[in-house]
């Protein structure tokens, strides 16, 4: 990491994300173009066969991504996902997975990111569970509208007439 305002600046984003609290994942390692994010095993995680649920694990992936590209971004500079793709390689079972997300190919505008998710079992042994490949963009904050600025348009808006 280039500064430790950069990597303030990313954790920062990291805490804001609800998806994330609502997970208890936390971003346990940050250093230029590579980002680590944990997620515990919790019952309300899980899919039909107590296994974690796909979408955690692809969350977790897509956010390590992410914030690893986030990491090599100017300020002001906002990162979306524009796709991804995740490759389930065995079950995610065990006590906590483990995304390791990092930077293949920065870019001014597209950035290429890799992430690996390992399952942790009890005795802090890690399989590889997933894979992921994703592209993410910098984005300008102002660029894009929020839930909050379109609950506004929508407050304000003008009926069509009948």
């Amino acid at each position: 990491m280039a500064t430790v305002e950069a990597e303030a600046r990313v954790r920062a984003a990291f805490a804001r994300q609800g998806f994330m609290r609502n997970l208890d994942a936390r971003m346990v390692e940050l250093s230029a173009g590579r980002c680590t994010i944990e997620c515990a095993f919790r019952d309300d995680l899980t899919q039909h066969h107590g296994l974690f649920h796909a979408g955690v694990v692809t969350t977790i992936a897509d956010n390590a991504c992410g914030f690893a590209a986030l990491s090599l971004m100017p300020e002001g500079a906002e990162v979306l996902s524009v796709e991804f793709k995740t490759s389930f390689l065995r079950p995610a079972a065990g006590v906590a997975i483990v995304a390791r997300g990092e930077v293949v190919k920065p870019g001014r505008t597209l950035t290429f990111c890799r992430a690996d998710v390992f399952a942790r079992d009890a005795a802090g042994r890690e399989v590889l569970a997933a894979t992921m490949t994703a592209t993410m963009i910098a984005a300008a904050p102002e660029a894009r509208a929020t839930h909050a600025t379109l609950e506004a348009r929508a407050t304000h808006a003008t009926p069509e007439p009948r």
